[in-house]
């Protein structure tokens, strides 16, 4: 999410805003595949919607934007971009990421340490839970919910009572993989935003160990890049088998595959 040195350091010492060379797969027990995005198609956005959360459900597409004072959680038409419907947060809190657990969401706080659960429908808060640190990512399996921080750590709750109940240190290569951020869980697999990069993890979660790493880097044009942050942004298309890709104030929205590099 935001600014830790730490974590820069990390992914400086690590290599990870690399391309290629982001996967060392020989001192592995299975080398990390190298997969990259393939554009399939390419919509609006709002450029100035500073993303940290995507997600993608009943057709529609649902976001959370950051920003104290600006953080929305929104419904976005895909095709045209234009904002369907869009609640503001307490000035307080600094919106993260989001998730769908049955008909509602769930979007996590910054450094608030409060988690708002909204009506999926009407975009009514209807509950709220507290949790201690930072929240960045989130993502539902099914089961569980899986929250990033900012560390290397993917932290494991009761979708019912966001309750802790275990987390995962992650590893690529054998070596601490910080700055998770923006995250989703699709069949068993966690894939996670790496903050400051144009690289997505795909990571199991039984074992913390990253079995892919997709370079998404010249989504954007020269020009597009300039008024643009980071790439944040990442959700699972079941339905057509794609993934929506996007950053914060990106002016597109990209449904992607991941395909090996070749």
């Amino acid at each position: 999410m935001n600014g830790a040195k730490l974590l820069i350091a990390s992914i400086a010492l690590h290599g990870i805003a690399c391309g290629s060379a982001c996967t060392r797969g020989a001192d592995t027990p299975a080398a990390v595949q190298k997969l990259r995005v393939r554009v399939e198609a390419t919509h609006p956005h709002d450029p100035e919607a500073f993303t940290q959360g995507l997600e993608w459900a009943g057709g529609q597409v649902l976001e959370s934007t950051g920003v104290l004072g600006r953080s929305t959680v929104r419904r976005v038409a895909l095709q045209t971009g234009v904002v369907e419907q869009m609640v503001a947060l307490p000035n307080e809190l600094f919106g993260e990421g989001l998730t769908r657990v049955g008909r509602n969401l769930i979007q996590l706080s910054w450094q608030n340490g409060r988690a708002i659960v909204w009506d999926m429908t009407s975009l009514v808060a209807v509950a709220e839970f507290k949790y201690e640190g930072e929240g960045w990512g989130l993502c539902y399996d099914g089961n569980r919910l899986v929250m990033s921080n900012g560390s290397d750590r993917l932290g494991f709750r009761d979708p019912k009572t966001f309750e802790k109940t275990g987390e995962v240190a992650v590893t690529l290569d054998g070596v601490a993989l910080a700055a998770l951020n923006e995250l989703e869980c699709v069949d068993g697999e966690v894939y996670a935003n790496i903050w400051q990069t144009d690289n997505i993890a795909r990571i199991d979660p039984k074992t913390g160990r990253v079995t892919a790493m997709i370079d998404a880097s010249g989504l954007l044009s020269a020009s597009e890049r300039a008024g643009a942050d980071v790439l944040n942004g990442i959700a699972h298309m079941r339905e057509r088998q794609r993934f929506l890709v996007t950053g914060k104030y990106w002016p597109k929205l990209f449904e992607v595959t991941f395909v090996p590099v070749e």
